[in-house]
């Protein structure tokens, strides 16, 4: 049986600093006795998954009555199309996909895990756009580089409950993907993730078009007061989160990461994709496997969303 994720977290030291990855996973966990009988009780509930929310954008733009994203386009691509057809400028779509998480409450999970991660001075990353994490302690946004700072690509931008010094070894939630607050920056479309792309490049090679990176990352590097940092320097544990082939930006994160250890061995950090339900599938395995990401199936989701955090 796979290590729980509780003993990764509780019984497991580790030889560096560590940080969860937190997916949107959490935003659909449900406790046993709240999850919805049928469908028309889960529809109530409302729309908290991104295809579903993409599709609803859709059929208000287009009239269409499709039933979710159709088979050959992935999920970014669909967002484009969209972009494309909508007579609308693409910031005002990116507002009202960031409108329709206005009424997001944080839940008991959200809490639990913020607490724990609080407690042991546990960066978070996060994919997820809406800010269900930092609410559920009341945490305040602060901004590592407030002089380059741009609502376009805010990642010197955290929650928390005061200012930090060190992104890798202190609390605080960051936003990979963009936040709900500075609607521009929410990455939804291929367009998004690869001018996303093209930035991190930048960052992360300094510049060398052929790429490389210097040895001097860690201590002095225009990434330094990002999540970039964290990424790269922090073992990594990956919750609520698919890491599936359209998930481009992460993935291609991953593999430039896997580059960087395999040049200095020695800035190694280790990586888990935590996760419940089917089995996932051979390639996306062997795609995890390659860039130094051990995973972890766990018996359910409650061994996710409720027992690591109940332990602290």
């Amino acid at each position: 049986m796979s290590q729980t994720l509780s003993q990764l977290l509780n019984k497991s030291p580790s030889a560096h600093p560590r940080a969860l990855v937190v997916g949107n996973g959490i935003n659909r966990y449900r406790p046993k006795d709240q999850r919805p009988k049928n469908l028309h009780a889960e529809q109530a509930n409302g729309i908290n998954a991104w295809d579903e929310m993409l599709v609803h954008l859709w059929r208000a733009h287009r009239g269409d009555e499709v039933a979710s994203i159709p088979v050959g386009i992935a999920l970014t691509e669909f967002y484009d199309a969209l972009d494309l057809i909508s007579n609308k400028p693409n910031k005002q779509l990116q507002k009202e996909f960031c409108n329709l998480m206005a009424s997001w409450q944080p839940q008991c999970q959200h809490q639990r895990l913020i607490a724990w991660a609080e407690l042991n001075n546990t960066p978070v990353l996060t994919t997820n756009f809406e800010q269900t994490l930092a609410k559920s302690h009341q945490l305040r946004l602060h901004h590592l580089q407030a002089k380059h700072f741009t609502d376009f690509y805010p990642w010197s931008s955290y929650f928390a409950k005061a200012p930090i010094v060190s992104p890798t070894e202190e609390f605080a939630i960051w936003h990979i993907n963009g936040m709900q607050r500075y609607a521009r920056s929410v990455r939804l479309g291929l367009s998004h993730y690869m001018g996303a792309v093209d930035r991190a490049r930048d960052i992360l090679h300094q510049g060398h078009l052929g790429g490389g990176f210097k040895k001097a990352l860690k201590e002095h590097w225009r990434g330094n007061s990002t999540w970039l940092n964290i990424l790269l320097h922090n073992e990594l544990v990956f919750i609520g989160l698919g890491l599936e082939s359209n998930e481009i930006f992460l993935r291609w994160l991953l593999i430039e990461r896997a580059k960087l250890y395999k040049a200095f061995p020695e800035r190694r950090r280790e990586a888990y994709y935590v996760y419940a339900g089917e089995p996932i599938s051979q390639g996306h395995k062997l795609f995890l496997e390659a860039v130094g990401v051990t995973v972890l199936h766990q018996s359910d989701y409650e061994a996710i969303y409720e027992a690591p955090w109940a332990e602290h």
